[in-house]
């Protein structure tokens, strides 16, 4: 099987070989990518949230679409084979099918001035790709807790097993039932993708992951619609896999 048949939404499949190839680059079919992606890349103007929808999007239990305002305090979930791009502030996110993600308000979120920042995330189910600059925060599944100081992050979480990637930035992941299970990574380039589980004993909670179900060109769309552009430099491999081999 390819790397690009492993992806389970086809048009997400298209759009990542098109990308790799080049199409895109070179205005071959501009007229389809758009067809996928909602509209062009570019940042989101002000007072909107959704830059495309895919499927069954819902934002606290009622159907989203490109006019509605996601913030801190609400919870977005998609259904199978969907998924929704979205920004909170300066946070860029891609959902994808069969999440459930609530995005926490800061304590002094009451000030107006405060209104979209985030506390932290918490992922029950479900794959996300997010990125921020200079935001700290907490990302929680039901085995890790996550710091995050502001960097690029892809995430899938279920109820035994929680894969993390430090896409770029530092982050520190713990096991959360298990404290002596922790690590500090810094990352320029997927450097050091991470399983954190339930059953490996006190202090053996992280494991080494390959990289998987995230690319460069994902990261770059998501940090276009909030005005920023990723910190590194990649070609027309689309799907690359981290500096390291573990």
């Amino acid at each position: 099987m390819s790397k690009f048949e492993e992806i389970d939404d086809p048009r997400r499949a298209w759009l990542i070989r098109a990308l790799s190839t080049g199409m895109l680059a070179a205005g071959w079919d501009a007229v389809q990518a758009q067809s996928i992606l909602g509209s062009k890349p570019a940042k989101l103007p002000e007072g909107q949230s959704v830059f495309s929808t895919s499927g069954d999007v819902q934002v606290n239990n009622k159907p989203a679409d490109k006019s509605t305002l996601i913030k801190p305090g609400d919870t977005v979930q998609t259904g199978p084979n969907s998924q929704v791009v979205f920004a909170v502030g300066t946070h860029a996110m891609i959902l994808r099918g069969g999440s459930t993600l609530t995005i926490q308000q800061a304590s002094l979120a009451q000030d107006s001035k405060l209104s979209s920042v985030i506390a932290g995330l918490q992922l029950l189910t479900g794959k996300l790709l997010s990125v921020s600059r200079n935001s700290p925060m907490t990302v929680k599944t039901s085995t890790a807790t996550v710091g995050i100081r502001g960097t690029g992050f892809y995430i899938e979480a279920d109820p035994a097993q929680t894969y993390f990637c430090t896409c770029y930035g530092m982050t520190q992941v713990q096991a959360t039932d298990d404290p002596e299970s922790h690590e500090t990574v810094a990352a320029s380039h997927h450097d050091r993708p991470l399983y954190i589980v339930k059953d490996g004993g006190a202090g053996r909670n992280i494991r080494n992951a390959p990289f998987v179900n995230h690319t460069d060109q994902e990261l770059a769309l998501i940090e276009a619609i909030v005005g920023r552009t990723t910190p590194f430099v990649f070609g027309k491999d689309a799907y690359s896999g981290p500096r390291k081999t573990y």
